[in-house]
């Protein structure tokens, strides 16, 4: 089977759930890993043979809704390719303008707490984006931790991190900075709109919370921020985009200073800062 042939199985496996452009990007994603080309190199040997190794099982787990990135195990997030399972979110680009925004904000040597790291990615990336950074990284979970632990010794980053409960008192950390959260956030009853590669495989625990409380992990990391914030600190969150002005209108009510809603690439509210 030619590069071009394998491209359009995997392509025909993937389209039904993502529809033809991205099920594209999927496949020659697949190929390019499992050939090691980039993308580039693949456009040049696209009617070169190839033989990819369990490619029938890896089209079942495609039609089935599993994403590519847990078939792979792994993701690219802010030019660093982080190790991921089904444990943890997949890190997405959106985040990545989170991450970039903190890290043109930061000072040298910022003291930056990541809470609810999953796969580590926003805590690795600050600390090598940020220099002299100092980073600690929680999560309840300790399947994660291991995950974002292999992540940050194979990326040879500098991040300390701590099984803690980000709904629970942080103080004894210490003081920092920077405080910023991609907490869940997904009301319970948007279930019926995903799609089922989120539904069904990405972990509940870190992307749904009650319909009758969507800020409870967003005021929880507030009322840390208050004690723990150095005085000119700031914190981040990650959002849902209905709930820009209620977190906003929370932090207040917390008693930070300034807050403001930032969108993202695709105009859609995306980000909350905040300074005390």
């Amino acid at each position: 089977m030619t590069i071009r042939e394998s491209i359009h199985l995997i392509k025909s496996a993937a389209t039904p759930l993502y529809g033809e452009r991205e099920a594209e990007m999927i496949a020659r994603m697949v190929v390019c890993d499992k050939v090691a080309y980039n993308f580039s190199q693949l456009v040049l040997h696209y009617d070169d043979e190839c033989e990819i190794a369990g490619l029938e099982n890896l089209t079942k787990e495609l039609e089935s809704g599993r994403p590519v990135q847990y078939i792979l195990g792994k993701a690219e997030f802010c030019d660093l390719v982080f190790e991921v399972g089904e444990g943890v979110l997949i890190p997405r680009p959106e985040t990545e303008e989170l991450v970039y925004r903190i890290a043109k904000s930061a000072k040298r040597g910022a003291r930056i707490l990541d809470i609810g790291t999953g796969s580590g990615a926003i805590a690795i990336a600050l600390a090598k984006m940020v220099e002299g950074a100092k980073v600690v990284a929680i999560d309840i979970s300790q399947e994660a931790l291991t995950i974002a632990r292999r992540n940050c010794e194979r990326l040879g980053a500098t991040v300390e991190f701590i099984e803690a409960d980000a709904l629970g008192d942080l103080s004894a950390l210490g003081e920092f900075d920077i405080i910023v959260s991609n907490p869940p956030y997904i009301p319970q009853s948007d279930i019926v709109e995903m799609r089922k590669n989120v539904v069904y495989f990405e972990p509940h625990t870190a992307l749904f919370v009650p319909d009758d409380d969507i800020l409870k992990f967003y005021t929880a990391t507030a009322d840390n921020g208050v004690k723990m914030l150095s005085e000119e600190g700031t914190l981040w969150f990650e959002i849902y985009e209905k709930a820009g002005a209620e977190i906003c209108d929370m932090l207040r009510e917390k008693g930070f200073s300034q807050s403001e809603v930032i969108e993202d690439a695709n105009l859609k509210p995306r980000m909350v800062w905040s300074r005390r």
